[in-house]
């Protein structure tokens, strides 16, 4: 009998990035940990698969300690399916995803590739976390959420998970001893207003630079936004059951079938 939790962990910024092997360190206290993860950045890969090329996925080490670390070609989602299918000898106890540079509150949770593989570990039955801090700087100070992530790393681990849900966690970015607290949340509803910046190349062709403005529509109380503005950190409950499940009598109604 496996005296110590079997924790998968992944992200979508990369194997080598500072946050995931911040993640590592932490996830090393509290079981055994295999790690399999992107070999280069696949920020808002969303929940993209590989099926037009090959995979390849080979052991590797970045960094001392008990983990064993795979290195794996494809996008996050690649690296759950690669890990349930072909690293691993057993089903996981838990899936951690992250620490990802930068939110994915809100809105941003559909072009994550950090969720995405949270998700897609959900959809395997596998307890699973999304973590993310509120900082695109590749020296982000990831120490100052180090406790917030074990205490619902372990919460999630005794408490377990209703199947199909997953957690999406964002931390703002303060020191630990400015942070108030964890608070249950919703998702906020918002938007991106895109802009491309339109270049030119020296022979004249035209390519574009997506860039855009963060939208916030929603002025509740009780949503990750408010909760990440005002110095909590947030926890969404998310499914991938997309079903508007609320509006299926409204289209009962509708004359389909004359």
């Amino acid at each position: 009998m496996n005296s110590k939790p079997l924790i998968l962990v992944t992200n979508d910024d990369g194997i080598t990035a500072p946050g995931i092997r911040m993640l590592i360190e932490i996830m090393n206290e509290v079981g055994d940990v295999i790690v399999v993860a992107p070999d280069s950045p696949q920020s808002a890969m969303g929940h993209a698969i590989t099926i037009n090329s090959t995979l390849h996925c080979h052991k590797i080490k970045v960094s001392d300690g008990p983990q064993k670390e795979f290195s794996c070609s494809g996008t996050p989602a690649d690296c759950v399916k690669l890990a349930v299918r072909e690293v691993l000898d057993r089903k996981p106890d838990l899936c951690v995803s992250g620490v990802n540079h930068g939110s994915n509150s809100s809105v941003n949770v559909i072009y994550s590739g950090t969720m995405s593989a949270a998700i897609e570990a959900g959809m395997e039955g596998i307890p699973a976390v999304g973590f993310s801090l509120l900082d695109y700087n590749w020296e982000a100070d990831f120490s100052q959420i180090e406790s917030f992530i074990k205490t619902i790393t372990l919460q999630v681990l005794n408490q377990g998970l209703q199947k199909g849900i997953i957690l999406n966690v964002n931390f703002p970015k303060l020191l630990e001893k400015e942070i108030k607290g964890i608070r249950v949340c919703r998702q906020a509803n918002a938007n991106w207003i895109e802009k491309f910046d339109k270049r030119q190349t020296p022979l004249g062709r035209d390519y574009y630079w997506l860039t855009g403005e963060f939208n916030n529509l929603d002025k509740g109380e009780d949503t990750d936004e408010w909760a990440l503005e005002n110095g909590f950190v947030s926890v969404v409950p998310v499914h991938y059951d997309l079903t508007a499940h609320h509006y299926i009598q409204e289209l009962n109604k509708w004359d389909f079938n004359e």
